[in-house]
């Protein structure tokens, strides 16, 4: 499985921000839209991510408050990214030795879509399931 065939069932919606923009203001579209990660863009190219984990991490820096803290401050520059043709256990790899819970996907220095780890788990558990009953009906029809 490649990382465009999960992308297809997700949808590729993207929500993102300025890096000018607020983190308080992250937070709450983050909330309202029940999302892990913003897309930070800059004239329409992708600057950066923007995760829970920075935000927390900002939050404990600060005393407990973001303040008028600005996303610029915060975004992770350069994210780790994925491909399309990328192999889903290469993805998983990835994910685990950068510690990214969301990678862009680029294609052509074109941001296509965001990837989380949930995606990911929810895509082998269902490619996983559709195997199983696979497998269990040719044994079952197997000739004996």
């Amino acid at each position: 499985m490649q990382v465009k065939e999960i992308l297809r069932v997700k949808g590729n919606r993207l929500v993102s921000i300025e890096p000018a923009g607020r983190a308080a203001d992250a937070v709450k579209t983050m909330a309202k839209e029940n999302l892990g990660s913003l897309v930070v863009m800059d004239g329409g190219r992708m600057a950066g991510m923007l995760t829970f984990r920075e935000l927390l991490l900002a939050v404990a820096q600060r005393s407990g408050s973001l303040g008028e803290v600005r996303v610029a401050d915060i975004m992770v520059r350069d994210p780790v990214s994925a491909t399309p043709e990328m192999e889903v256990n290469d993805l998983r790899r990835t994910m685990l030795e950068s510690g990214a819970r969301y990678l862009p996907v680029m294609q052509d220095g074109r941001l296509i879509g965001v990837i989380s780890f949930r995606d990911v788990a929810k895509a082998v558990l269902e490619e996983q399931d559709f195997e199983n009953k696979m497998l269990k009906g040719y044994i079952k029809n197997w000739p004996a």
